[in-house]
């Protein structure tokens, strides 16, 4: 867990790159603050990083 005690912030976390980089790096241990501008999309993503057992809002 590389990022572990780390907070990234990934914009464009609704889909593609923005999205599987959100999960990398919360399975690296890091906390995810998400933003999209595509609401429905983000709150996806945060929902499958918690379910997942990461951190991410």
């Amino acid at each position: 867990m590389r990022l572990t005690g780390k907070v990234a912030v990934i914009t464009g976390a609704g889909s593609g790159m923005g999205e599987e980089t959100a999960k990398l790096f919360a399975r690296e241990g890091a906390t995810v603050v998400a933003t999209d501008i595509n609401l429905e999309a983000v709150t996806h993503v945060v929902e499958t990083i918690r379910s997942n057992g990461g951190e991410a809002i």
